[in-house]
């Protein structure tokens, strides 16, 4: 094996997937690209980290809510164009062409356009480490849509989807929660 970088350790275990996470604050949408989160157990609960230097930081601090939507591959270019401007300055919606969906359990849109989307409610603030627990409270799944591979930053610019599918359930039951 050769020697890499320690700063470029993070490219190695960049987790996945890449999501879409959309806020609403005083009657505005916008939307923030995420790659860094994280579930939490078997349990609806998940982790993002994000900031200030984010536009939607503020909107997710003072309403206590968003949605995360799960895009797949054929998004890539709206997903990565999200993700390099503001919401302060740019109706993300309108610029990338994504649809904003009311939710059931949460003012913060669905987008139509993703594969899966989870209305969620913050939790909890780890301020040290910009670190957002949420808690899902409803979740959907788009059926309908014939592309299902989803994204995974890699930290560097760069990109990879998922492919096939290895079923494991059988080797692996005594571990999973019961109806999985």
């Amino acid at each position: 094996m050769r020697a890499m970088k320690l700063s470029r350790a993070f490219t190695l275990i960049e987790p996945g997937p890449v999501v879409l996470v959309t806020t609403r604050d005083r009657g505005k949408n916008n939307i923030m690209t995420i790659s860094w989160t994280m579930v939490m157990d078997f349990t609806p609960k998940f982790a993002l980290t994000t900031g200030s230097w984010n536009y939607s930081f503020a909107a997710l601090r003072k309403t206590k809510e968003c949605v995360i939507a799960i895009p797949t591959v054929d998004l890539l270019d709206q997903v990565v164009g999200v993700g390099t401007c503001s919401g302060e300055d740019t109706d993300k919606f309108a610029k990338f062409g994504f649809t904003a969906l009311d939710g059931k359990a949460v003012k913060a849109p669905l987008l139509a356009e993703c594969l899966a989307n989870i209305e969620c409610k913050v939790i909890d603030f780890v301020p040290k480490h910009d670190i957002v627990v949420l808690e899902a409270v409803a979740a959907y799944f788009d059926t309908k849509r014939k592309e299902t591979r989803m994204l995974h930053a890699v930290g560097d610019g760069t990109f990879v989807s998922d492919g096939r599918k290895y079923d494991r359930r059988k080797m692996m039951a005594a571990k999973l929660p019961a109806g999985l």
